[in-house]
């Protein structure tokens, strides 16, 4: 087991066309409040009818917002915390490189990393922060290479 399956497996839930319309209307609605409103309250009605209100922080409820966005699209989701740590071939997965790769940006120092006796461990957090990076490198040189492109009047 991965240390993703290892920290929140949740099985995928199966929807039918009726709930994927009901996580899409509670969408609309949570983040329409949020657009409108700085107040974080929902109200729940219980099996017994009664209507407690649950106060949430307007980020949690931009996450449950996007939650149900990305459920009514059959988009699988998994939550885990940002400290938690994967191994290697778990980062190159997370990266879609390969796993030596992962291990010279371990080495060059250019990805934080921490060993378990013999084994190199990065957190999700730092992960994520290169994976950022990486992509900001890639956006940058493309764009010198479509300004090369457009000096020798090559446009495309």
């Amino acid at each position: 087991m991965t240390t993703i399956e290892r920290v929140h497996k949740v099985a995928s839930p199966v929807l039918t066309a009726a709930d994927k319309d009901l996580a899409r209307a509670a969408q609309r609605c949570i983040m329409g409040a949020l657009d409108h409103s700085r107040a974080a309250a929902l109200v729940l009605t219980t099996e017994n009818g009664e209507h407690p209100q649950v106060e949430v922080p307007p980020a949690a409820l931009r996450l449950i917002g996007q939650l149900l966005g990305a459920i009514s699209q059959d988009k699988s989701v998994v939550l885990m915390p940002a400290e938690s740590e994967l191994t290697t071939v778990e980062a190159a997965h997370f990266l879609n490189v390969s796993r030596p790769f992962v291990i010279k940006e371990m080495e060059a120092g250019r990805l934080p990393y921490r060993k378990v006796g013999t084994h190199r461990r990065v957190t999700l957090n730092n992960l994520m922060i290169y994976e950022r990076a990486m992509r900001q490198q890639q956006e940058q040189a493309l764009e010198r290479m479509a300004d090369n492109a457009r000096e020798l009047g090559l446009d495309y």
